[in-house]
């Protein structure tokens, strides 16, 4: 009897770490697909603006679903002067509100003059 007890111990014990392991993995795509959406936004919103991007590096925040991330924008230049290197950077907030903020997603692409 004690052993099929330890049988099923065993197995509850595993089902819960798997079943907490694809939560897991749950929320972590659910975090990357906000963070591609803030990623996305921010680009947008730099290819709309009248003027050629600044090479520099800037910083906002961006709200989804509740969720607060923070993007940068690092802003380069490229041989061609009629373009700009833009690589987006995400990242958004640890498990535990002590741990550094993680980054979750990086982008990078070029935006040419209009």
């Amino acid at each position: 009897m004690l052993v099929a007890l330890a049988i099923v111990a065993i197995s509850l014990t595993a089902g819960l770490q798997a079943s907490a392991a694809l939560t897991r993995l749950a929320e972590r795509q659910s975090q990357q697909w906000l963070a591609q959406l803030c990623a996305d936004n921010a680009l947008v919103n730099l290819r709309l603006q009248p003027q050629f991007p600044a090479v520099g590096r800037s910083s906002q925040t961006c709200e989804q679903g509740g969720r607060v991330f923070e993007v940068t924008l690092d802003v380069s230049p490229t041989l061609n002067p009629s373009f700009r290197r833009v690589r987006a950077e995400v990242q958004g907030p640890s498990s535990t509100p002590e741990a550094a903020p993680v980054q979750l997603l990086s982008l990078l692409t070029v935006i040419g003059r209009h």
